[in-house]
């Protein structure tokens, strides 16, 4: 009787939910389309949610899964605030379990379906490169009122302090971010994934 190391059986399930998630039809790589009852991600990951109360600013959120216009969502709200060096609230998943890296080198970006207040807003993505929390390549994007589909190649992705050149093949979260400014956050995502 052979024993399968944890190890081993984290790879396989981690392998298992990246080919449940890649859809061969429209040629996208799933993250996540909030549809799964558990709350994973549709890579098998969890979100959390941030605020700049992790470096000491006052910033507050809520983060909830919603049904908005008939979609299964995952909406963020919140107060963002400026004061302590403050600035963002944010949710955030891992690309693959126990933090090892996705490699999304054969896509051209990210797709993200969104509804919001009409406020600019951002998707930030990590890689294997970055060492602390403040470093991170972000695009952002612009809401409305109705759910909209927004491709950001990655190319519009720009390095926030950091100068490690942007690798898509090491990728290991992505993030939506409410931040830069003192305002009042609200904006829900219905689908979120990778596009060829």
């Amino acid at each position: 009787m052979k024993i399968v190391s944890l190890t081993v059986l984290a790879a396989l399930l981690a392998l298992s939910a990246s080919a449940h998630a890649q859809s061969p039809t429209t040629g996208t790589l799933l993250v996540d389309d909030f549809s799964r009852s558990d709350g994973l991600t549709a890579l098998g990951t969890q979100w959390r949610n941030f605020t700049d109360q992790v470096m000491g600013g006052i910033s507050t959120q809520q983060v909830t899964r919603e049904t908005i216009a008939g979609r299964p969502a995952l909406r963020l709200r919140g107060d963002v605030r400026l004061e302590n060096n403050g600035g963002f609230v944010m949710v955030r998943a891992d690309l693959a379990p126990a933090g090892r890296p996705l490699d999304a080198g054969d896509y051209k970006g990210v797709r993200i379906t969104a509804r919001g207040n009409g406020e600019t807003y951002y998707v930030h993505l990590r890689t294997t490169s970055l060492l602390f929390p403040w470093q991170f390549y972000a695009a952002p994007f612009q809401t409305t009122d109705e759910w909209q589909t927004i491709d950001l190649p990655f190319a519009d992705f720009a390095p926030e302090s950091t100068r490690a050149r942007f690798n898509p093949r090491r990728l290991t979260s992505i993030a939506v971010v409410g931040m830069k400014k003192a305002f009042q956050a609200d904006v829900a995502v219905a689908r979120l994934e990778f596009y060829r």
